[in-house]
Parts: structure tokens; sequence; C-alpha cells
């Protein structure tokens, strides 16, 4: 199977945007409950169908581009308000990078770790290792890209995160996925509550981390991607589940720039997983940020 990803990863964009495309609508076509859930959530969010429908095919978009991400060279992308994390990074007390799943978010650390890394040491990411033995391997060898730091979800890689902030270094998340049971709080998204992680808003008020929020967009046929930057319009309250619902509006900010590349199928009012009394104990470091 990795041999099967590193052929994608070497095919041009374009032409993987293109099969992603057409393979999104498919399983649209096919997937009721995906279907159901897609549309359900725009609503949520105040957006008929119409209004979002582009995003099914970006949904396939992001599917099909992994490899190149993970594996190949990466493509083209412009950055908008790069001075928001050169004024962060010249604090001296670390960035933390948000984005909501929209657009290409693997893509947003890997050009970011490509431009300040060498100077500002690497960028950290939380991830889960799959359970499937063929996608661990792909995710080893593609989570480490140069400059790119990846820490399972324990206790060793939260505090592999909080050292890199007080260093003065950068870590990434998205804030909108959805931690197991005991590791999140009910807060408002959309107009919804939606069970959703501390870790982000513990992270920062432990460090005093700068936030900025990323959203990275595909653009046409191709041509590549710009990379937005953006400062969280007001310091986060010292309050967890007030940071909290502060967090995720700065998410539903983000979303309504480009809807149509927001993952809308994705299960954000899902009921939290309840792991093993082994995972969970892994998995407490988030509570312990």
């Amino acid at each position: 199977m990795l041999s099967f990803f590193r052929l994608l990863s070497a095919l041009p964009i374009g032409l993987l945007h293109s099969v992603g495309a057409a393979m999104g609508w498919v399983t649209f076509a096919l997937s009721p409950t995906y279907r159901r859930r897609f549309v359900a959530n725009a609503r949520q969010a105040g957006y008929g169908f119409g209004a979002v429908s582009a995003a099914v095919g970006h949904a396939g978009r992001m599917v099909f581009e992994m490899p190149r991400i993970w594996l190949g060279k990466l493509p083209r992308c412009t950055m908008v308000n790069e001075e928001v994390a050169l004024k962060a990074y010249a604090r001296g007390k670390g960035i933390l990078f948000l984005t909501p799943h929209i657009g290409c978010f693997e893509l947003s650390v890997q050009d970011a770790a490509r431009r300040w890394s060498s100077q500002h040491g690497d960028i950290t990411v939380l991830y889960r290792p799959a359970r499937q033995a063929w996608l661990a391997q792909i995710l080893e060898t593609a989570r480490n890209r140069p400059g790119v730091q990846a820490v399972p979800t324990t206790l060793a890689g939260v505090r592999q995160m909080i050292k890199a902030l007080r260093k003065g270094a950068a870590v990434g998340l998205l804030p909108d996925q959805v931690p197991p049971q005991g590791l999140g709080v009910w807060s408002p998204f959309f107009g919804r509550d939606a069970y959703t992680m501390t870790l982000a808003a513990r992270l920062a008020l432990q460090t005093g981390a700068a936030i900025i929020v990323a959203r990275c967009e595909r653009l046409s046929w191709g041509r590549g991607y710009v990379l937005y930057l953006e400062e969280l319009a007001t310091p986060l309250s010292p309050t967890l589940e007030i940071a909290v619902q502060e967090i995720n509006a700065a998410m539903e900010r983000t979303i309504r720039q480009c809807p149509e590349q927001y993952l809308w199928g994705y299960g954000r009012y899902k009921q939290p997983r309840v792991e093993s009394p082994a995972a969970a104990g892994e998995s407490a470091a988030e509570g312990q940020a």
C-alpha cells in the first residue's frame, strides 16, 4: 500500500483533484448516512445545500491530495498575512496554530514548517496512531516530514507540545476534532452544543502562546493553495469553558470565510467515544495539559 501511495504522490495535483472530486460525488451518492449528516451540518450553520454543494467535491479532493502532501513534492502555496506569524515568533512565547477541517489543513503545517522551522524549530502536531498496520506505516513516514514533529495522544506527547511552546516553537491542532469522553466539554458550535476538546485552550492558557487561526484554500484547476493566517481577535478568557467557546467561535468565523471547502460531512456533533481503561489512561494527557 505504501508503494501505491508513493505512486499517487508523483501525480500532478490537478489530476489528483479531478479524480478526487469525482469520487467525492460518488461517495455522496452512495452513502445515505454521509449525505444526511452533510446536509444537516450545513443547515445547522445556516446554509442550504446549494450554497455548499462544492464541498462534496472538495472532500474527495482532500482524500486524493493526501499522498502528494504526505509523501511527494509539496505543491505551490502562497501565504497571506505572514507578518502575523513573524510577529508572534518574535514574542518568544510560542505559537498555537489552529485550523478547522477546512481546505488542505494537512498542507498548513507543512508549508509553515517549510518557511520557519530552520529558524524557529520544528512545528509539533498531535496524532492518533492508526489501527491498521499499512496506514500506520504510511503515517509514520508522512507525519514526520522535515520541520514537523508528530507526537502521539499520550501524556508524553502533550508534554512535548508544552515544551515546544515554552521554547518559542509552534504547535498545530484541529480544535473541531471530537475528543474521547472525559477530555472535552459541551460547547456551542453553530448554535448547537458539540463535544469540544479543551486541549487547545489549556495549552494557550498554560503557556501564554499566541493563537493564530490558519485556513489553507485550494485554488481551482490544480493551481496550488493559499494559506491565510489571522490573529485571534481578542485574548482568551482565563476561564476554561469560556475560552473553549471563544475558540469555537473563531473556528466558525474561519469556516464562514470559505464554507465550500469545509468538511460538512464530519461527525462534529457525534457522541464522544468511550475508550478502554488503558487507552483512556494514555489519552488523559489531554486533560492534564
